[in-house]
């Protein structure tokens, strides 16, 4: 007599297992859902939805929407000191060019969730206005204007700061053509006069 073995159970399929995979699916679609709807709009629900995975490993690993927020948004996606280095490598007359180039470069290539998310967010998040004024004015463009030793370091780093946000605005969140497509050595063109002007030259 032939003994038939029960069929052991389909595996769910959908979720991911609460393991490292789980946290960083979570980060992705945080970045993503956080640059669609910002702080206010996003849901857990949907980020998790987003990510595969369940509602609760949101609080599993982040303790809630803000603390996945302050994991995914807020923390930098490379360091500042180096960003510097690299800036500053060249001549100074080519700071502007070479600003313009190194910025729409990285966001360009990591579809500039985390700007977005931080830009939607501001109104609503005061962490999210806090962490667009140190990145800008702390982090990158005082610290350039102190190493070039400027006049009015603070007042040229706000106007650096206004021309780099306004264009990530622009090209990433309301996309505005044909600025959107426009090819990163032809923005370089366009956009570093202007930028070394406010970096280093009258503002008479």
């Amino acid at each position: 007599m032939t003994t038939v073995k029960p069929t052991p159970p389909a595996k769910r399929r959908g979720r991911r297992p609460a393991g490292q995979d789980t946290r960083t699916a979570l980060l992705e679609a945080a970045r993503a859902v956080f640059g669609e709807s910002g702080f206010e709009g996003a849901t857990v629900r949907t980020i998790a939805t987003r990510a595969g995975v369940d509602a609760a490993m949101v609080n599993h690993w982040f303790g809630g929407k803000e603390g996945l927020f302050a994991q995914a948004v807020l923390e930098l996606p490379f360091d500042p000191r180096d960003l510097i280095g690299e800036l500053l490598d060249g001549d100074l007359d080519d700071l502007g060019r070479r600003v313009v180039r190194v910025f729409l470069t990285r966001w360009d290539q990591t579809g500039a969730d985390t700007f977005k998310a931080l830009v939607r967010s501001v109104a609503g998040h005061d962490q999210a206005a806090q962490a667009l004024r140190e990145f800008f004015l702390n982090h990158i463009f005082g610290k350039l204007s102190a190493k070039i030793n400027a006049d009015n370091a603070e007042f040229r780093a706000t106007l650096c700061a206004s021309q780099l946000i306004g264009m990530g605005m622009i090209r990433y969140v309301a996309k505005f053509e044909p600025l959107a497509s426009t090819d990163i050595e032809t923005m370089v063109q366009a956009v570093a006069p202007n930028l070394q002007r406010y970096l280093t030259g009258s503002l008479d």
